[in-house]
C-alpha cells in the first residue's frame, strides 16, 4: 500500500495497449536518455516553444476493424485540414506518430487556438460518418523550454504535452497552466479549471485546463448549473455488519464512497451524517430514501470470513423501490481499499455512465497508508459531532493520533483545523490567536498533502474569512472546494459565509440553500440551518431568517452562535420580548458575553456589522 494514493493511468483508461505519451517517454528518441555521446556533434539548441501533441481516440480499435480506410482517412484530414492549419497559425508539424502528430509554436496563445480551430473543423469533417468508425482527436498542449534537434523537438516539456493529451476527451484540449495564462480571451472564455492532477513520472500533479470546442465551458466554482435538478441523487446508507467490531470498517465503506461520489458534478449525494441515523432501521431502504428527498439509495452489507471480505451492494430506486443493481465483491482484507474503489467505480457507472475518465480520477482521493489511522479518523468525527465539551477533547487527541500514524494522509489534518475553527467558535478557546493560527498551518498541510480535498480546502477558506478577514483569499479557496467537491455540504455552507460576511445576501442564500439541502439530517444540520439564517438575514429577509435560526435552535440549544443569529432576526422582525429571551439564553451559556469585546472579533464587513450589532443590542446584550 502506497501512501500517496492509487491514481488510475490516464491513458490506460481508453482501452488501448501502449499511449503516445507512453511511446514519447520510453521511446529511442527521449532527450531524457541520450548521452552526450550519443549526440555526438549533432547541431542542438533550446528554445521556449508550444508544444502541440494530439491522438486518435481508439485508433488501435479503428484500425483492427478496418487498416486501410482508416489509413486513409487519417491522411486525408491531414493534407486537408491538420497541416494548412497548422502552418497557417505560425507552427510547423515535428512528427506524425502513425496514430497522431506532434506540433510546435513560437506562441503559446497561437497553439492554443490552432488546437481549438483543429477540434471544430475535423469534428465538421466527420460529423456524418458513423460514430463507430469517425476519426477524433484528443490534444494537449504545454508551454516549455525543449531541445531541438534535425528539426525534431525532445524533453521533459514534450513529455508532458503528451501526458496533458491523455487527460482529453474526445474534441477536448487539455492545457497546462502556462499555456492557459498566455491564451487569448476566446479560448479562455471555453476553459474549465481541472485543478492539479497527477503525471506520471512527475513528483508534483500540474495545474490543467480543459479547452472545450463544441460546448461552452461547465459553470465555475460557485455558480449553480441549469438544470441542477435533473442530476441523480442519493443518498449512501451506512454498510451493515453482523459483528460490532467490524462496525468501524463498515463506516469505512460507506465514508469511502460518499467521499468519491461527492466530487462529482453528475451527482448529488446526501452527506454521510444525515445517514447515520438510519444504520439500525433498515427495513425499508427506499422510504429511508423518500424521506431523504433521494432519487436512488445504496445499501450495504460485509462480511468477514478469515482473510477475506465479501461485500454486497444494492442501488435502490426509492420511487418505486425497484433494485436496479446488485453486486457482491470479494477480496482480502489488505485490500479493502481497493474494494472501495471498485464498488464507487461501479455506482458511479450505473448512475452517470457519462461521468468522464479524469473526473473519475479525482473522485478516488488518496487513499492513507495506514489503515489505524482511517479508523482513528472516523472515531473522532463520531466524537466530534456531538459537540460536548468532553468529546470534543477526545476528538482532538483523537486527530492528533492519526496524524502521527500517518502524516501523508490529508484528512486528518483537514479535521484538526475544523476543529480548531469549533474551539475559537463555539468552545470558548483560551488562545483565539494561536488556534487561528493552528487551524490555517493544518487546512495548509491538507491541502499540501492533496490539493483537490474539498475540505481542506473548505476550512482554509473559512478560517481566511472567519478568524483572518482575508475575504479574497476565503472565496479563492472556497470556489476551488466547491470545483473539487460539488456535493460536499460543509464547502458550499462556508461559502455562504463568506459571502455573508461580506454583505452578499443573495449569493448567501443561494450556496446556504445548496449546503442545507445536501446535509438534510446530518449531526451538523443545525449549523447549515444556522448559516442559512445568516445569509438571509445579511439579504434583508427576517421572517425567514428567524425561521432558519429557530429550527437550528431546537436541534443544539447549546451553540452560541445560533442563539446570536435568533436573538438578531427576532429584533429584526420586532419581535423584542422573544428577543430578549434569546439573549438570555445566550448569557446563561456565555455569562461574560459583552458586545464591546465581541465586536472586533465579529467578521462581519462594516455595513452589516453596524445592523448587527444594533440588533443584537436591541435584544437586551450588554455593551
Amino acid at each position: 500500500m502506497n501512501g500517496g494514493g492509487h491514481v488510475p493511468k490516464p491513458a490506460g483508461s481508453l482501452g488501448e495497449p501502449v499511449g503516445l505519451a507512453e511511446r514519447i517517454e520510453t521511446g529511442p528518441l527521449n532527450a531524457t536518455t541520450l548521452s552526450a555521446a550519443t549526440l555526438g556533434a549533432a547541431a542542438m539548441e533550446r528554445c521556449l516553444a508550444a508544444i502541440l501533441v494530439a491522438d486518435v481516440v481508439g485508433y488501435t480499435r479503428l484500425s483492427e476493424m478496418a487498416e486501410e480506410e482508416t489509413h486513409r482517412g487519417l491522411r486525408a484530414l491531414h493534407r486537408g485540414i491538420i497541416e494548412p492549419l497548422v502552418g497557417e497559425s505560425g507552427g510547423r508539424i515535428v512528427k506524425n506518430t502513425g496514430d497522431g502528430f506532434i506540433a510546435s509554436f513560437p506562441q503559446a496563445e497561437a497553439a492554443a487556438d490552432c488546437a481549438l480551430a483543429l477540434q471544430g473543423r475535423l469534428a465538421l469533417a466527420t460529423e456524418g460518418e458513423p460514430e463507430a468508425s469517425r476519426l477524433t482527436f484528443r490534444m494537449g498542449v504545454n508551454l516549455a523550454e525543449v531541445i531541438v534537434e534535425d528539426g525534431d523537438v525532445f524533453g521533459d516539456g514534450v513529455n508532458v504535452a503528451a501526458r496533458l493529451q491523455a487527460y482529453a476527451e474526445a474534441g477536448d484540449v487539455i492545457v497546462s497552466e502556462a499555456v492557459f495564462a498566455r491564451a487569448s480571451a476566446a479560448a479562455r472564455a471555453r476553459a474549465t479549471d481541472l485543478g492539479a492532477l497527477p503525471l506520471r513520472n512527475h513528483a508534483r500533479p500540474v495545474r490543467v485546463f480543459a479547452l472545450r470546442c463544441g460546448e461552452a465551458a461547465r459553470p465555475r466554482a460557485g455558480e449553480c448549473a441549469p438544470g441542477a435538478e435533473a442530476r441523480a441523487t442519493i443518498a449512501v446508507l451506512p454498510f451493515r455488519t453482523g459483528a460490532p467490531d467490524r462496525l468501524a470498517l463498515a463506516d469505512g465503506f460507506t465514508d469511502w464512497i460518499v467521499r468519491a461520489l461527492s466530487s462529482l458534478r453528475d451527482l448529488f449525494v446526501i452527506s454521510r451524517g444525515s445517514t447515520l441515523a438510519y444504520r439500525r432501521r433498515r427495513s425499508d431502504p427506499a422510504a429511508f430514501g423518500r424521506r431523504l428527498g433521494v432519487r436512488y439509495v445504496m445499501d450495504g452489507a460485509i462480511q468477514h470470513h478469515g482473510d477475506t471480505l465479501r461485500v454486497c451492494t444494492a442501488l435502490i430506486e426509492c420511487g418505486t423501490g425497484a433494485v436496479v443493481s446488485a453486486d457482491h465483491h470479494e477480496g482480502r482484507v489488505d485490500e479493502v481499499f481497493a474494494l472501495q474503489d471498485t464498488i464507487a467505480l461501479r455506482l458511479i457507472r450505473n448512475l452517470a455512465p457519462h461521468v468522464r475518465q479524469r473526473e473519475l480520477q479525482r473522485a478516488l482521493r488518496k487513499h492513507p497508508a495506514s489503515l489505524t489511522s482511517y479508523d482513528l479518523l472516523l472515531q473522532a468525527l463520531d466524537q466530534l459531532h456531538t459537540m460536548e465539551a468532553d468529546s470534543f477533547g477526545r476528538a482532538g487527541g483523537l486527530l492528533q493520533q492519526a496524524i502521527a500514524l500517518d502524516p501523508s494522509y490529508a484528512p486528518p489534518f483537514a479535521y484538526a483545523a475544523w476543529w480548531h475553527v469549533l474551539r475559537v467558535g463555539e468552545m470558548g478557546s483560551p488562545d483565539p490567536e494561536g488556534d487561528a493560527r493552528a487551524a490555517a498551518e493544518r487546512a495548509r498541510a491538507a491541502i499540501a498533502r492533496d490539493g483537490d480535498d474539498p475540505l481542506a480546502l473548505a476550512i482554509y477558506g473559512h478560517v481566511q474569512a472567519f478568524l483572518l478577514r482575508d475575504f479574497a483569499t476565503a472565496r479563492h479557496f472556497l470556489d476551488r472546494a466547491i470545483e473539487a467537491g460539488p456535493s460536499v455540504a460543509i464547502a458550499w455552507t462556508m461559502s455562504s459565509a463568506a459571502h455573508g460576511f461580506t454583505g452578499d445576501g443573495r449569493h448567501a442564500v443561494a450556496h446556504g440553500e445548496i449546503g442545507q439541502r445536501l446535509a438534510p439530517r446530518d449531526p451538523y444540520t443545525f449549523w447549515h440551518e444556522g448559516l442559512l439564517a445568516q445569509a438571509h438575514y445579511v439579504a434583508g429577509d427576517y421572517d425567514a431568517a428567524l425561521a432558519w435560526a429557530s429550527s437550528a435552535v431546537a436541534r443544539n440549544r447549546a451553540i452560541r452562535f445560533t442563539l446570536r443569529i435568533l436573538a438578531a432576526s427576532l429584533a429584526a422582525a420586532g419581535r423584542r420580548p422573544a428577543a430578549r429571551t434569546a439573549a438570555a439564553e445566550l448569557l446563561r451559556l456565555q455569562p461574560d458575553f459583552r458586545l464591546g469585546a465581541y465586536a472586533p472579533r465579529c467578521p462581519f464587513a462594516a455595513p452589516v456589522l453596524a445592523r448587527w450589532l444594533g440588533h443584537l443590542r436591541e435584544a437586551g446584550l450588554p455593551d
